[in-house]
């Protein structure tokens, strides 16, 4: 066999794995703790309800996990996530996984959101061809870029995935419209109404 045919498909094989280990390993974790939870009520409303009543553990997942962000939120519970945090960051594999992880949460719906400047994009001088974005960071001085250009994403049409490019901002106008809004044109390709 052509050893060009491996290593593509051993290069495509671990990009693959890259993108989908992160959302695979979170909805997998969600749903183990949905069935963990669910499993232990089970018992529970059995021997006092006298039936078992489906999805009771995914209403109490929601409630655990709405308790936590507010305890979270607390003085006497920061520094335990701060503590936390910094542990997590000190795993090799797991740190890529929980920071980007964390990092994309955050960007949607963390007090550090990042997809609240909506753009249009020329892709180059030459094309008229133009996409709908993001802009995530205006400051790319720490990796070296100057501060002529911007990192923009460009999210995917009928996906939760992107592409993240850095561009003159020569080549980004702004849009007045709605990030919400914005967001869910480019993902229905252009079939929702911006309102």
């Amino acid at each position: 066999m052509n050893h060009k045919l491996i290593r593509g498909f051993v290069n495509y094989f671990f990009k693959g794995l890259l993108f989908l280990a992160p959302i695979t390993i979170t909805i997998w974790a969600i749903l183990e703790l949905f069935y963990w939870i669910d499993g232990l009520l089970q018992g529970f409303i059995d021997e006092f309800i006298g039936m078992h009543i489906p999805g009771l553990g995914l209403l109490i997942l929601l409630l655990l996990i709405t308790f936590i962000g507010f305890i979270g939120s607390t003085i006497i519970f920061k520094p335990l996530v701060i503590y936390f945090d910094k542990v997590m960051a000190r795993a090799p594999l797991i740190k890529i996984i929980y920071t980007a992880v964390k990092d994309l949460v955050s960007a949607f719906v963390g007090q550090k959101k990042r997809f609240t400047e909506p753009v249009l994009v020329q892709l180059d001088s030459a094309s008229n061809i133009e996409k709908l974005g993001f802009i995530t960071n205006k400051d790319l001085s720490t990796i070296g870029i100057s501060n002529e250009k911007v990192a923009v994403y460009l999210p995917h049409s009928y996906a939760w995935s992107g592409n993240l490019i850095i561009v003159s901002t020569k080549y980004v106008k702004p849009i007045q419209a709605s990030s919400t809004e914005l967001m869910k044109f480019i993902i229905s390709a252009g079939v929702t109404n911006i309102e």
